[in-house]
């Protein structure tokens, strides 16, 4: 009796299949002179990018992120989030590289001295950035806005003590839009206490705040941010 052989395929290999490169690239968000900003870097191909890097063998996504920022921007322990994975087949000229891009955001006074911004409109960069770069800070700037339309400013851009003048002026930069001064003190009054103290704004003697332990916002925090309305009173 002639012996019956089966060929069982060998599994497939991970050389078996095409593997892309992987980079990371950050936005990250200030408010210099009342205005919402991003910071850029100078790209080696040319051009204007936000600060990124490839993925190294071995290293995980977080330790790229926190490397590109140090190497590019000179931004060190800076905390920052994953928002989305860049995977268009044609996002990168110089082949198939998937994108994984992070947001932050930074006080201004963090910033290196040398650091070059470029203003946000409408929720969008105002300049020329190069691959998708410029979809990133997009969505880097939505989740901002819905971080601080959460909490009373998050990201502590203004430091820990603050005016709520200071804070409504910092909220108009993030939201872009002007703000009804006595709405916006309804919305944030209930999550700070005073420190007891004064300072001055805009000539005038103004209450100097801290935040509690109840610093998030009212659900209907989005809607009253958002909301078209009049100058600011």
């Amino acid at each position: 009796m002639r012996a019956i052989v089966r060929v069982v395929p060998a599994h497939p290999s991970l050389t078996d299949y095409p593997r892309p490169s992987v980079a990371v690239d950050v936005a990250v968000l200030t408010v210099r002179d009342d205005r919402l900003q991003v910071v850029v870097v100078d790209h080696a191909m040319g051009g204007t990018a936000l600060p990124g890097t490839f993925l190294h063998e071995g290293e995980v996504l977080a330790d790229a992120a926190a490397r590109a920022l140090a190497d590019k921007a000179g931004l060190r322990r800076v905390p920052f989030t994953q928002l989305h994975v860049f995977d268009a087949p044609g996002r990168d000229d110089r082949g198939w590289v998937l994108s994984v891009g992070h947001s932050a955001a930074v006080p201004a006074g963090q910033l290196p001295a040398e650091s070059r911004h470029m203003p946000i409109e409408r929720g969008r960069v105002a300049g020329e950035l190069l691959f998708d770069h410029a979809e990133i800070v997009w969505l880097a700037v939505d989740r901002l806005r819905r971080d601080y339309a959460t909490e009373v400013d998050p990201a502590r851009l203004l430091g820990e003590q603050f005016t709520v003048f200071r804070l409504r002026r910092l909220y108009e930069a993030v939201f872009e839009r002007p703000l009804m001064k006595d709405t916006f003190r309804r919305l944030v009054v209930p999550n700070l206490e005073s420190t007891g103290e004064y300072g001055t704004d805009l000539g005038r003697p103004a209450e100097i705040y801290r935040r509690t332990g109840r610093t998030r916002l009212t659900p209907k925090a989005w809607a009253t941010l958002t909301a078209p309305n009049g100058p600011a009173g």
